[in-house]
């Protein structure tokens, strides 16, 4: 574990608590963003569906190319069209912030759906996007996952 300041942890200084507390989040966001780039490289090797993959091969030159706002308008219809893929990468952009604002309920509401379509890589991604937010924002986004499918991804917010 990574530890920035010197003695003991009890020692009563009144910044060691901080100092760990800020090393902890700061070593707990470096995991988080090599977790999710290494998802987002295993899930960009193509998408279901003959009609999908075209789209989905564009979505990911975007990608590869920087290009995160045509990715994530790319992605978009394919997520909305129920591919699991498509559904996973939109998690992963909206948790980075990538392309499209940085928003952790809508990302767990993407790898929610995702998971709930059998991509297995989707469960990693919810648990690391659901470790940067509080139960009341991690229910939200369960509620928008579940309003989304009950309306067969025409009502999927933001």
């Amino acid at each position: 574990m990574l530890l920035l300041t010197s003695g003991h942890p009890t020692s009563g200084h009144p910044t060691s608590g901080l100092t760990r507390s800020l090393a902890g989040r700061l070593v707990r966001r470096l995991i988080f963003a090599l977790m999710l780039a290494m998802f987002l490289a295993i899930s960009l090797t193509g998408a279901t569906g003959r009609a999908m993959a075209a789209d989905f091969d564009k979505a990911k030159a975007a990608y590869e190319a920087g290009d995160y706002a045509t990715a994530a308008q790319e992605f978009r219809p394919l997520a909305e069209a129920g591919d699991a893929k498509s559904q996973f990468d939109l998690g992963f952009l909206y948790s980075n912030g990538k392309g499209v604002p940085q928003d952790y309920i809508t990302a767990h509401m993407w790898a929610n759906l995702a998971a709930s379509n059998s991509n297995d890589l989707s469960t990693g991604l919810r648990a690391i996007i659901a470790s940067e937010m509080s139960p009341a924002e991690i229910e939200r986004a369960q509620a928008r996952a579940a309003q989304c499918l009950a309306s067969n991804y025409q009502d999927c917010g933001g």
